[in-house]
């Protein structure tokens, strides 16, 4: 009888944790939200993919991004900035275009745009947009400051060198050929 007992009370314990369709309320344990259905923000991910240099990643993380938040300003800068360090100039010129169009006030992605600009020999138009960019950051940036530094100093290179003073020496190789030397300029040396 008593083993009867024990299979009843063993069935009963049993039943009671087998029902169908219970989730415990978070609020009733003291959690305040069930955490499993949000995921971590894209833009968030993302940024934290470029620190660590996984860049396709990061590019991928962005678009997610743009699926939740739309294309803003944000989007579009972090996608021009993954594609700038994958060296798809073209395409991270483009999206840092309309980053600039829809947020002005954007430092970061002033500062790629500029970036860009550089890289592909438009150091003029790189110089306004770092001066823009530097002006809308008030000067707290070094990195902005560095770039524009190496913008004016590009701008400012005339692309044409002091001509080398050479001296030319004739020296006579036998019946009518002659030679003629270069020697570097005595003050050229010192």
């Amino acid at each position: 009888m008593k083993l009867w007992v024990g299979v009843i009370a063993l069935l009963t314990l049993l039943a009671g944790c087998d029902a169908p369709n219970t989730r415990l309320d978070p609020a009733k344990i003291g959690i305040a939200g069930d955490q499993s259905d949000q995921a971590v923000d894209g833009l968030i991910v993302g940024h934290r993919l470029m620190e660590a240099g996984e860049y396709e990643l990061a590019l991928k993380a962005y678009a997610r991004a743009a699926g939740a938040h739309g294309l803003n300003a944000d989007v579009l800068s972090s996608m021009g900035a993954a594609n700038l360090k994958l060296g798809r100039l073209n395409q991270a010129e483009t999206l840092l275009r309309r980053a600039v169009e829809k947020d002005p006030d954007s430092v970061p992605a002033w500062n790629n745009l500029g970036v860009i600009l550089m890289e592909t020999g438009r150091t003029g138009e790189a110089r306004a947009v770092f001066r823009n960019a530097f002006a809308l950051d008030n000067g707290n940036s070094d990195e902005i400051r560095e770039n524009l530094r190496l913008a004016i100093a590009k701008t400012e290179k005339t692309g044409y060198d002091e001509p080398k003073k050479n001296r030319f020496e004739l020296v006579r190789r036998g019946k009518g050929r002659f030679l003629l030397l270069n020697t570097p300029d005595a003050n050229e040396e010192q």
